[in-house]
């Protein structure tokens, strides 16, 4: 049993002074007091909170990230920008996912997040080949998440097709690609890399216009239990797509044939009418908001004042990993919201702060869309806690709601002092307690990779 002592610490009942925190040796909190004198034996903190889940990730495309940023012949966007990911996906083999996964990880807990939701769809080789063992790349993503500390969801992806109506995938799409029976045994495979408590499992069908009605029917009825993610209209060229096809919107289509309900994350879930973002708030699921990959694709902006006036779950991720600070991400969605609307402080309620609205929202939608019982400093939720900084000039003097108003919208990643995943203390004096090794082999990949 360990303690851990804050002087102030976020609790469900509140801010509270003088907590002390008990961790058993599985991870989970054993017990939590507040109003207790400092002992000998506990751990001293200034700011405890508990830690963010990162909703959705593509880990190997932090090595990418950057290298987008130079204009084409013609108009640039999510499709454009999609054709250089398939072309550099290409050089990477399991060695170096796993090597760009362990950085990317790295960099999120060290900004704030405990756990992630590992979206993955890179199965095959590069020349689109079987790999003997069917989670290969999966294993990597295992084992980049156990060396680093991390928590993680495993989201095996299954893509099958390049566009709605069973249009053929292109030569780009061939690393990603399965069919019912190979996606099973993928999924079959990885429990035995998924070794830690905390581990979970769950499906990603990619999206509808990569996924059949029939594949989706077949993968849905042979899940493994855990969170189901999506991505969901994303690019209006998707919108108009699918209506080509079905006649329907993305989400209305889902929501009339699939049936989601709290175990779905919608990724982006960007374009969608009023009404679509109701209906899709009332089925419990949750809205994955990626705000600086949208922002860097062009996607577009989410419907939040419909979603989450109809009590509609948030979560956030880092997708590209354009950007992978935790603070930021809670910032752009809100900032998003303000350009649009030309007002401030849209999240909040009358008097009400909007960083510790968005930072509640976000964290129990995070704890949700990862089937991680999590987001509270709480008896029996895993220790999943970061402590912030009381002596960084953002926060300095800063008490209560002031604390993640100031951290979420004037700060960033060096707010951040130590954070613990499932009780694994994993950043202390605001680094990664293996970043120096991580980096290293993360700067011989990428030049290999660049050269």
């Amino acid at each position: 049993m360990r303690k851990l002592h804050a002087e102030t610490a976020l609790l469900p009942t509140g801010w509270k002074r003088d907590v002390e925190i008990a961790i058993g040796d599985e991870g989970r909190i054993a017990s939590v007091a507040d109003g207790a004198p400092r002992s000998r034996d506990p751990e001293a903190v200034a700011i405890l909170l508990p830690a963010l889940s990162n909703v959705h990730s593509h880990a190997f495309q932090r090595a990418l990230a950057g290298l987008t940023e130079r204009r084409g012949p013609g108009r640039d966007d999510f499709w454009s920008w999609r054709e250089v990911m398939f072309v550099f996906l290409q050089r990477l083999g399991p060695e170096e996912l796993e090597a760009v996964a362990a950085m990317l990880y790295v960099e999120l807990l060290e900004s704030g997040f405990a756990s992630v939701a590992e979206f993955h769809y890179v199965h095959n080789a590069p020349d689109g080949s079987r790999y003997a063992n069917p989670a290969e790349t999966g294993a990597g993503i295992a084992a980049a998440a156990q060396s680093t500390g991390i928590g993680l969801t495993h989201l095996p992806v299954y893509y099958a097709q390049g566009d709605f109506g069973g249009v053929p995938p292109g030569e780009g799409q061939r690393r990603f690609l399965n069919d019912p029976g190979s996606f099973a045994r993928i999924v079959e495979s990885m429990p035995q890399y998924l070794t830690r408590a905390d581990d979970r499992l769950g499906i990603a069908p990619h999206s509808l216009r990569a996924v059949t009605p029939e594949h989706l029917d077949a993968i849905l009825s042979n899940d493994p239990g855990g969170p189901i993610h999506i991505h969901i209209a994303e690019q209006t060229r998707e919108v108009d797509a699918c209506l080509t096809w079905s006649g329907q919107r993305p989400v209305e289509w889902l929501l009339d044939h699939a049936g989601p309900d709290a175990r779905w994350c919608h990724i982006h879930a960007t374009h969608m009418t009023e009404d679509e973002a109701i209906r899709l708030a009332r089925t419990g699921g949750v809205a994955g908001l990626c705000p600086s990959t949208e922002a860097d694709l062009g996607d577009g902006i989410f419907q939040f004042r419909a979603f989450t006036e109809a009590g509609g779950a948030l979560g956030i991720g880092t997708d590209s990993h354009i950007g992978t600070d935790a603070a930021q991400e809670i910032r752009l969605m809100e900032w998003a919201q303000r350009l649009t609307q030309r007002a401030r402080n849209i999240a909040a309620p009358p008097n009400g702060s909007t960083g510790r609205t968005l930072f509640d929202a976000t964290l129990a939608g995070g704890a949700q869309a990862l089937g991680r019982d999590s987001g509270a400093i709480a008896t029996g939720k895993w220790a999943d806690l970061v402590a912030l900084d009381a002596d960084h000039p953002t926060l300095t003097g800063k008490t209560g709601d002031d604390i993640l108003d100031s951290w979420i919208f004037a700060g960033d990643r060096s707010c951040v002092d130590r954070l613990w995943s499932a009780g694994r203390l994993t950043v202390k004096d605001g680094a990664h307690v293996d970043r120096d090794a991580v980096a290293a082999r993360y700067r011989s990949v990428m030049a290999r990779l660049l050269a």
